[in-house]
């Protein structure tokens, strides 16, 4: 049985897969959503009672706990992650720890900007130098507009409140140095970018070139945008449209690689 590794972004914790866990868990794979240092447990709790030295949590912890987490595996796993989780799967894919990526509406490496207004204006609040190492606290205003913009404040609300956490500002700060740097020249595994439509975080024009600069002949690393989605693209009605193609082309790079290495053998 294969097993895919759920990899959750900023202001989200495991709870943000669970939907996902059951369907590929209904696909036959073994399914596993950990959480980032300071994020386990309930939402509500997290965002009620922020964990002590939320603030001073950085990417390097975070990619060294699920390095750990994919090292443990009988072997390489998939990879799924959205946003900073999208950096994290790249991160594993170059180090060779991937058999398969997926990466949604993922942070770009290599301080790849967008001029886009919504990424400027999240980037520079989530990442202000002058709030130092205080937690950026979101609500539901800041969620709807950023996260969800593409639904009901009705909707938006229920996913706020199931799902929503506050985050370090030094998360983002370090997709954007060094540690979020990646030589995108060479060779690696199967990569599937996903971007959305409307996402006012991470532009879909900034995930399509985050595909396009993975320059290696031999590498597959393939684009899918979803129109009217936004950043709660993994949340919002039609996730199962998302899923569902992620599914199929996972299956297909499966069969691939099994054709390729049957081949070999003969």
């Amino acid at each position: 049985m294969k097993t895919i590794i759920f990899i959750h972004g900023m202001f989200q914790n495991p709870k943000s897969w669970d939907k996902w866990v059951t369907f590929f868990k209904n696909k036959g794979y073994n399914c596993i959503a950990p959480a980032w240092p300071k994020h386990e447990g309930e939402p509500e709790d997290l965002r009620n009672y922020p964990p002590e030295g939320l603030g001073d949590l950085h990417l390097k912890s975070i990619v060294k706990n699920i390095e750990a987490l994919v090292r443990v595996q009988d072997e390489p796993p998939i990879l799924i992650g959205h946003s900073v989780g999208g950096l994290i799967v790249q991160l594993m894919v170059a180090k060779g720890l991937a058999d398969i990526g997926v990466a949604i509406c993922s942070v770009a490496p290599n301080a790849m900007l967008a001029f886009d207004w919504g990424f400027i204006k999240n980037s520079a609040l989530i990442a202000n130098p002058f709030k130092d190492n205080k937690p950026f606290y979101t609500d539901l205003e800041s969620f709807h507009s950023s996260f969800c913009n593409t639904m009901s404040m009705e909707d938006t609300r229920l996913a706020f409140e199931e799902t929503a956490t506050h985050d370090s500002r030094n998360v983002l700060r370090d997709c954007m140095g060094d540690e979020g740097k990646i030589d995108t020249d060479m060779p690696h595994s199967p990569l599937l970018f996903i971007g959305a439509e409307k996402d006012e975080i991470i532009p879909a024009e900034l995930c399509k070139r985050n595909a396009e600069a993975y320059t290696d002949e031999t590498g597959i690393a393939d684009y899918k945008e979803f129109e009217n989605r936004s950043h709660w693209i993994c949340g919002q009605e039609g996730w199962q449209d998302v899923a569902g193609y992620i599914a199929d082309w996972l299956q297909e790079h499966k069969t691939l690689k099994y054709r390729e290495a049957s081949a070999s053998v003969n």
